[in-house]
């Protein structure tokens, strides 16, 4: 399939001038025409394309000369044009009556003779009441409107309230928008068109176009004189089948809005189940209909699979694998999603993705582009069957799904109170070191004075004054490498100092070519030069004298070293004049005391970094307190902004949808927390009174540390439980201190239907059907990408389908676009869905024919439409029949 073939595949507004005169029209109003009939025809339609045209209808007084020239001129420009003329009832109310295209003059002109036109006098009044001409052209399956309604010959200056009402009566004219009515001089008219008046209430509400009388070529470029009408395709059939759904399909050019959404403008498959279908969608509601086992869920999977998507939850994967395998994967067929992305400013994009590999991005310059097709539509969302019901059964995915739509201050405390943590990390990693660091030096200077008693016994044997030089050689020895220790710092700041020199390749030639201000950053280039120059040349004399030092210390360090060897030899000789004793040669007693004198001394010096330890751990310890009150201050305002996001989005929900937030509520994670801790003799239930508490993490952990007693008096435990918290390890407390408790948030749906007063239900105790809806509301909030779901009927409630969803989506429809295979009629029929694609299968391939594509108006899509949708007019009909509907 290929849409080249087929200009209309999918609705969209026409531009139409709906009461257009022909050149005979300048002589009626009294005026000189300098023109002749061809001129004036070929400027109509130059004006006409310049104004972006599409459909005119023709409108002169009681006549319908010239019709067929222009019609012939505009047809070759591709303009459809309507026949018809303007006629005055008998209560001199003025109505346009239009006609299908291809109908001829001669017959129009039957039409004015039947109502009754004076070919003498076409302007005049006929003798036929405003309802006998409304009934006429309805019968004679024309369309009709009240031309300048608010004027003195219209329906609504007349105060014709009875005509107005009249069913076969679809629209009126007015000269501007429906809101500058609110300031006419007759609140009347605003009233009418808003259905508020009880005198002019209708069961359709009044279309309101605008359709000035074309008097002359230019008057066509005139805002007032041309109205929007949604199509499929631009011909009588479908522009009288709007009337009948004018919210959705009848704008103002004043009213039409501007849509800066992204797109999913076209989808292209290459091999696979659906080879050789290639769709062009609307910007707006799109449906895919088809009997099971077309390939519905196929077609959005595979959107899926191009956008690398990932489903909720392992059914909703599993399902998405197999449809990729069954229906891509045998042929290792690819697909082609074309987009537009509000992201990148309206940019054009192509994403291709074979089955087997990862998806490529092609920018419009048909170069390979870095960005991720999530990169492009970043707000996208895709839900296949089932997968909205698991989500509303998973809490933490409704919330996660709440917070996508929230605006306002909580990211950026969510961003600061991330930096806290990491600082809080980095600190307890640094706390346990130093704890750890601590308790190695602790167990060395116990030792301490163990060695000490061991050395007075040496000592008893006389043997002090003979070995007194031990421990002086041995601190000579740790001097002696303190000053290589010196030296090597101040080298590593030399080396610091040269990895921080200025970098001026930023300021390259290359790099300012072409900027307005090269020279200002070119001066600014010099003065780093110069910086970079004094630098190096600095460095070069400090590196040299570390040299000569280094060189004039290691002169006298050798000479140390020999004369502590030389000392520590005649020790040797010294340890033969040691007596024996107890079995042991002098020799060996002191090598003994010369060993244990050696770690007296090497310990000796930890006592004071034991204290610089503790100095260092107060110190992180009151680095601590100050993050954890920083991380107090950051979770209260953001709790704050949540509270103030949450309310705002509960009222852009519209009493649909209630939210309420639980600042930090999800207590479970604490208890999770304690879980895994593995507290001996500790289960889960031994934990509940953590659910029900309302201390924070830090303030467990502050009073595990200050005791049983205060455990016990705080909380009111159990001895068990007292033993197995006070029994934590405190880096099990550190992180105790930084667990941030999550949010809650309650999700009520309105239950009531039509003008009800709301009765809101939590989410909790509603049905699937109901469940699902609450969810659903949610994502048709304001999004610039798009949303695609996968018949998600088969879990709502029919009833909220029909009454609010559908509502939702005529609204939503106009900023965002939507795509939906669905089974369900109200989606796409009352939805007014632009795109209705029906999916068939011929050889075991689906495809999607021109002709089975486009809005309801298309008599194709009609048709199957009402087969697939309601099982064909015979069982519409029926049912109608049952349920008591005429």
């Amino acid at each position: 399939m290929t849409n080249q073939n087929n200009k209309y595949t999918k609705a969209r507004f026409f531009k139409c001038a709906l009461q257009v005169n022909a050149s005979g029209y300048i002589k009626y109003r009294g005026q000189q025409q300098t023109l002749t009939e061809d001129d004036y025809n070929q400027q109509l339609l130059n004006t006409a394309l310049e104004a972006g045209v599409e459909v005119i209808g023709m409108a002169d007084h009681g006549s319908i000369n010239g019709f067929e020239k222009i019609r012939d001129l505009f047809n070759q420009h591709n303009i459809v044009v309507f026949p018809g003329f303007e006629v005055a009832s008998s209560e001199k109310i003025h109505f346009v009556c239009l006609f299908e295209e291809s109908t001829f003059s001669d017959l129009i002109k039957m039409h004015l003779g039947a109502l009754g036109v004076d070919i003498h006098h076409p302007e005049a009044p006929v003798q036929k009441s405003a309802l006998d001409i409304i009934n006429y052209v309805n019968d004679k399956d024309g369309f009709i409107f009240a031309a300048h309604s608010t004027n003195d010959d219209g329906v609504l200056k007349r105060r014709m309230n009875h005509v107005w009402q009249q069913n076969g009566l679809l629209a009126a004219q007015i000269p501007g928008s429906v809101e500058d009515l609110r300031h006419a001089q007759d609140v009347l008219y605003y009233r009418a068109f808003k259905n508020r008046d009880e005198a002019y209430h209708r069961e359709r509400e009044m279309a309101a176009i605008n359709a000035a009388d074309i008097a002359k070529p230019e008057d066509i470029k005139n805002e007032d004189a041309s109205c929007l009408i949604k199509m499929t395709k631009p011909c009588f059939a479908s522009f009288k089948q709007a009337f009948l759904d004018s919210g959705s399909r009848v704008r103002l050019n004043s009213d039409k809005p501007q849509n800066y959404a992204s797109a999913i403008e076209r989808v292209r498959f290459i091999g696979g189940y659906l080879d050789g279908v290639d769709i062009e969608f609307s910007e707006h509601l799109n449906a895919v209909i088809g009997g099971r086992g077309t390939g519905k869920s196929t077609l959005l999977e595979c959107i899926r699979f191009a956008f690398d998507l990932q489903p909720f939850g392992k059914a909703a994967q599993a399902q998405h694998d197999a449809i990729l395998k069954n229906n891509l994967g045998n042929e290792k067929g690819m697909v082609e999603v074309k987009v537009r992305s509000a992201a990148m400013h309206g940019r054009h994009f192509t994403i291709s993705r074979k089955y087997g590999n990862q998806p490529a991005v092609v920018d419009e310059n048909d170069s390979i582009s870095p960005y991720h097709p999530k990169d492009l539509l970043p707000g996208i969302e895709l839900y296949g069957q089932n997968e909205i019901y698991e989500m509303t059964r998973d809490e933490q995915s409704r919330n996660q799904l709440i917070k996508r739509f929230l605006e306002g201050e909580h990211e950026r405390f969510d961003a600061a109170i991330a930096k806290v943590l990491v600082r809080l990390k980095d600190n307890r990693e640094s706390i346990k070191s130093a704890l750890s660091q601590k308790a190695d030096i602790e167990e060395e200077v116990e030792r301490l004075p163990k060695l000490q008693e061991q050395a007075k016994q040496f000592q008893a044997l006389g043997i002090h004054e003979k070995l007194e030089i031990i421990p002086k050689l041995e601190k000579e020895k740790q001097l002696n490498g303190r000053t290589n220790e010196e030296v090597e710092r101040v080298k590593e700041a030399l080396d610091t100092l040269k990895d921080s020199l200025p970098d001026i390749v930023f300021l390259s030639d290359a790099s300012l070519e072409g900027l307005p201000h090269a020279d200002l950053l070119k001066q600014q280039r010099e003065i780093l030069e110069s910086l970079l120059t004094s630098l190096t040349q600095t460095l070069v004399p400090l590196e040299q004298l570390v040299s000569k030092t280094s060189a004039e210390l290691l002169h006298f360090q050798q000479q140390l070293i020999e004369k502590i060897n030389s000392e520590e030899q005649q020790l040797e000789n010294a340890f033969k004049d040691i007596p024996a004793s107890q079995g042991k040669t002098g020799r060996k007693i002191g090598a003994e005391y010369q060993s244990l004198l050696k770690k007296i001394e090497q310990i000796r010096p930890k006592k004071a970094a034991l204290q610089s330890r503790e100095a260092q751990l107060n110190e992180l310890y009151s680095q601590r307190k100050k993050l954890l009150l920083e991380l107090d201050q950051q979770t209260s305002a953001r709790a704050s902004a949540m509270q103030k996001s949450v309310k705002s989005l509960t009222r852009k929900l519209e009493q649909k949808v209630r939210l309420s937030l639980n600042s930090e509520g999800n207590r479970q994670v604490l208890v999770d927390a304690l879980s895994n801790c593995n507290l001996e003799g500790v289960g889960v239930k031994r934990l509940a009174w953590v659910i029900d508490g309302e201390f924070s993490p830090a303030n467990l952990a502050a009073t595990i540390r200050q005791g049983a007693a205060e455990l016990t008096i705080s909380f009111g435990i159990s001895d068990t439980v007292v033993r197995a918290l006070c029994r934590l390890p405190e880096h099990k407390l550190l992180m105790l201190e930084e667990l941030v408790i999550p949010d809650t948030m309650a999700i009520e749906l309105n239950v009531t239907h039509g003008e009800q007063d709301a009765v809101f239900r939590s989410i909790e105790d509603l049905s699937t059907g109901q469940q699902c809806t609450a969810v659903l509301h949610l994502l048709l909030l304001d999004n610039q990408d798009p949303l695609i779901l996968d018949q998600p009927e088969d879990n709502l409630d029919n009833a909220f389908i029909a009454e609010r969803i559908v509502a939702e989506l005529r609204r939503a429809k106009l900023n965002r676009q939507f795509l939906f295979a669905t089974h369900n009629a109200n989606i796409p029929v009352f939805g007014d869905a632009e795109w209705i694609g029906v999916l068939s299968v011929e050889d075991n391939k689906g495809l999607i024919k021109p002709e089975q594509q486009g809005a309801i108006d298309m008599p194709e899509v009609q048709k199957l439409a009402a087969d697939i949708l309601e099982g064909g007019k015979s069982a519409f009909n029926q049912r109608r029949e049952k349920y008591g509907f005429n």
